[in-house]
């Protein structure tokens, strides 16, 4: 496989080896429909499309299902009466680049060294999802945003800053090097609309120069790429997540044709800066200020290609049996920009703080064949769930030869377990900061001290208890200070 080209033999064998172990059990697929199995029932030969979205700094407070006041997405809202509400869905963390890195394998992303946006790589040595279901038959895709390495091997590319701009080579993790059989991809962020082009200067005091650096119409300098040394530059024009969208859907239509079950993933990039809306959807926000009709607008655009995704999916005769997922990176945005008005809803905390805000977002499934009705789990879930729960529903046992942070959530979602079956670790700031979560409470930890929470009952976390609760803080501390120490022991042996 691609992502072993450059091990050793030693270490090649050993990933091959544990993918072997993984799939072996694919083709046995009526094991899944034993009671008591923790899968949902799939029926032998019909692997289920599967298919992950995700928004870049949307909010737990920017939809409509969650409350917000003036936000249309109708097609979010949909998914959430059709299926299952997360309402305590985490990113597992509180930016970008690490949240991705443990959708791909299943680990807190401290773990292969993706500590901060443009910092570390999907590593050699971490076992991607799609390699897993790529061995189980799938053709895989990734559209939109990457952000676990670099695409290009020159310095200087790309707008780059941080660990990626000093050593580009050192940082080069494509996703065609990840078992990613069609890619078209950015290595970071880009305007919501006409993504390769600078857009107009956003008007206010705080405007971040790395945002926008340059005159308008001009490059924007990141470029989409469909291969090594390969950018496309046709039909990028207007809203990104319709540009995103259109090269998602004949990569599902073409897998259809082919009788071949897909395996998707498709990460917008709104509304990330720069925050740019169209004309016709701006004008449906026209009563609000400026800068919110632009966040509204690109937030409401990328909806409604959510909605043309599920008509073609409905279209292709595929919908009742592909897995559909929702979610964000992380929380929403205040920093580099008067655009930034998303919602962390009734929680308190933004994008990079570890409080609620900043790792609680948006968490949605849709699988009509397994879920037949709506359902709520207000139980901590996190986006290291994925890896667990998809190989679940393949049933592919998780590799025994590394930790994981991520769970099966099939037990959840069908009614056979009330609560979590462990905490989820977070880790912020070069791991200064750090959360311990329970199914009640949250303890967090910083260089100031430790304070706990009754996140059921405070979720904006206004009263600490950990006076009032020293046993519960001193167990939870200890939880965390063992389980952070492996973390740690994993980060540090990364050459």
């Amino acid at each position: 496989m691609k992502l072993l080209i450059s091990q050793t033999m030693n270490t090649k064998s050993i990933i091959l080896s544990s993918i072997s172990t993984l799939v072996f059990l694919v083709g046995a697929t009526e094991l899944l429909a034993q009671p008591n199995s923790n899968r949902p029932s799939v029926v032998s030969g019909s692997k289920p499309n599967i298919i992950l979205m995700m928004a870049d700094d949307l909010g737990w407070g920017d939809t409509g299902y969650n409350g917000h006041p003036f936000l249309n997405t109708p097609n979010l809202d949909k998914m959430s009466a059709e299926g299952v509400t997360f309402n305590r869905f985490y990113s597992a963390a509180a930016m970008c680049s690490p949240t991705r890195g443990s959708v791909y394998t299943g680990r807190n992303p401290y773990r292969f060294g993706i500590t901060y946006a443009m910092k570390g790589r999907l590593e050699d040595t971490e076992i991607p999802v799609t390699s897993v279901v790529k061995e189980a038959g799938y053709t895989t895709g990734h559209f939109g945003k990457w952000h676990l390495g670099t695409l290009s091997r020159i310095k200087g590319d790309q707008s780059r800053w941080g660990s990626f701009e000093e050593d580009p080579v050192r940082y080069y993790c494509p996703p065609w090097e990840r078992d990613v059989d069609v890619s078209f991809v950015t290595e970071s962020k880009v305007p919501t609309w006409d993504p390769l082009l600078h857009p107009d200067p956003i008007k206010g005091d705080e405007v971040s120069d790395a945002t926008f650096v340059g005159a308008r119409g001009s490059s924007y300098g990141n470029d989409y790429f469909t291969g090594e040394g390969q950018t496309e530059t046709e039909n990028m024009d207007g809203d990104d997540s319709r540009v995103i969208m259109d090269r998602a859907i004949p990569f599902i239509q073409n897998a259809v044709k082919e009788e071949t079950p897909f395996f998707t993933v498709i990460w917008f990039h709104t509304p990330h800066s720069p925050v740019v809306g169209g004309d016709e959807y701006r004008a449906m926000y026209k009563d609000h200020p400026e800068p919110a009709q632009h966040y509204y607008a690109c937030v409401t655009a990328m909806d409604e290609q959510i909605g043309r995704l599920r008509s073609e999916l409905s279209n292709l005769g595929v919908a009742d049996n592909t897995m559909l997922w929702f979610c964000s990176d992380n929380g929403p945005a205040r920093q580099g920009s008067p655009r930034h008005v998303g919602s962390p809803g009734h929680l308190s905390g933004y994008k990079l703080s570890i409080q609620e805000g900043g790792i609680r977002v948006p968490g949605l499934l849709v699988w009509p064949d397994q879920i037949k009705q709506p359902i709520t789990i207000s139980e901590p879930c996190v986006t290291s769930d994925y890896f667990p729960t998809i190989l679940s529903s393949l049933g592919i046992d998780l590799p025994n030869d590394r930790p994981y942070d991520g769970i099966n959530l099939w037990p959840l979602i069908q009614g056979q377990s009330k609560e979590r079956t462990k905490p989820i670790g977070f880790l912020n700031k070069e791991a200064t900061e750090a959360v311990w979560m329970g199914t009640r409470y949250k303890l967090l930890s910083t260089p100031e001290g430790d304070q706990l929470f009754d996140i059921v009952n405070d979720p904006a976390e206004k009263g600490d208890l950990s006076v009032d609760l020293p046993s519960i803080t001193q167990t939870m501390k200890f939880e965390l200070n063992q389980w952070k120490a492996g973390v740690l022991a994993d980060l540090n042996s990364i050459p």
